[in-house]
């Protein structure tokens, strides 16, 4: 629409060179040949068809004086074709310039720098709005760049603090056992020796009160100290933790999908079912590659480790209850938590996969 405005503005040049011919109709024709032309340059703007049409009613100089007067218009379009040259054609008009009055020429030429310079200004413009263009979308993208190192850093401090919080647990849990159980178990067994030594009585009944309940504090310390511990168990990086640690022959990828509320028991069975994979992996796989995915589900949680090793003389074989160790520990962890394991050996490798339901 701009560019309308400013074509506009020029037509203002055109019109009184072209007032001031003698002739009845060339003006109104050459005015209508431009309007047209630049009209056609517009909408075909960048194609040849634009560039032929320029120079061809440039052209028409030579037959039509004119057309000279405009040439404002026309030299505008050109130039915003990148293209002035198209122009020069209207140097034609010396074969017939005395049919051209002295204003007529100097209104052409005023209108003509006119044009320039309105070109050279919107130019301007156009590549000052362009930077601004470039500098708002890159400082979006900065911004979003800066958003999205802002949650990256929100999270890490977040898992900093979820780990400074694990290790307190652990810490207070460590006390606890050390400290307090130590001395809560000293207590009943001086209680004991008390009671064993006991001639009166009359002391039975309180020393065996004292004892019952030093037993129950023992007994609700060390479920608190448990559900500490366990809570303090980080699986996941536990399970990084493993895999770091296994040999360089092996190529080891973890698939972890799973949230933050995880019993302590279901922590536990997982961890020592994977380790034992990795450990059996390690000594009689021929492959060199093990997989781990443990997934939260709905309802359970799902485990599979797997290596590339060739196995598949082992299908034939019973793999638990004849020397099969550390497949057994397997099958009473996960039976200790309610779930379901199998054992799958073949030519591509051997499997484990395990199944815990959340509500037992």
């Amino acid at each position: 629409m701009s560019r309308l405005y400013e074509k506009g503005i020029i037509i203002l040049f055109c019109i009184p060179a072209l007032a001031l011919s003698e002739e009845l109709y060339a003006p109104v024709i050459a005015l209508l040949i431009s309007v047209s032309v630049s009209a056609g340059a517009q909408i075909f703007g960048g194609k040849p068809t634009a560039w032929v049409l320029t120079g061809l009613a440039a052209a028409m100089c030579g037959v039509m004086p004119a057309m000279f007067c405009t040439m404002p218009i026309l030299l505008y379009d050109a130039l915003c074709e990148k293209k002035w040259w198209l122009v020069l054609p209207s140097a034609a008009v010396f074969i017939s310039i005395d049919r051209l009055s002295t204003w007529q020429l100097v209104i052409s030429l005023v209108g003509m720098v006119t044009a320039v310079v309105i070109y050279l200004r919107i130019s301007e413009l156009e590549r000052t709005v362009g930077r601004l263009k470039a500098m708002r979308d890159d400082i979006t993208e900065k911004n979003m760049q800066l958003t999205s190192q802002n949650v990256r850093l929100a999270a890490a401090q977040d898992n900093e603090v979820r780990i400074a919080t694990l290790k307190e647990r652990n810490r207070i849990a460590r006390e606890i056992h050390d400290n307090v159980g130590h001395m809560l178990t000293r207590s009943i067994l001086q209680t004991g020796a008390i009671q064993i030594i006991n001639k009166d009585e009359t002391l039975k009944e309180p020393l065996e009160e004292l004892r019952a309940t030093l037993d129950g504090a023992m007994t609700s310390i060390r479920t608190s100290v448990h559900d500490l511990h366990d809570n303090s168990i980080d699986l996941k990086k536990a399970i990084e933790e493993m895999c770091a640690a296994v040999d360089d022959r092996f190529a080891v990828t973890l698939s972890y999908d799973a949230g933050e509320n995880i019993s302590g028991e279901v922590k536990l069975c997982a961890a020592g079912i994977i380790k034992e994979s990795i450990s059996n992996a390690v000594k009689h796989s021929s492959g060199d590659r093990i997989s781990i995915v443990f997934r939260e589900h709905p309802a359970f949680f799902q485990l599979l480790v797997e290596d590339n090793g060739k196995c598949g003389e082992l299908r034939n074989k019973p793999l638990t209850g004849h020397g099969g160790i550390g497949l057994g520990n397997m099958e009473d962890r996960a039976a200790s938590v309610g779930g379901q394991i199998t054992f799958t050996p073949s030519d591509d490798g051997f499997r484990v996969f395990m199944t815990i339901p959340k509500e037992r």
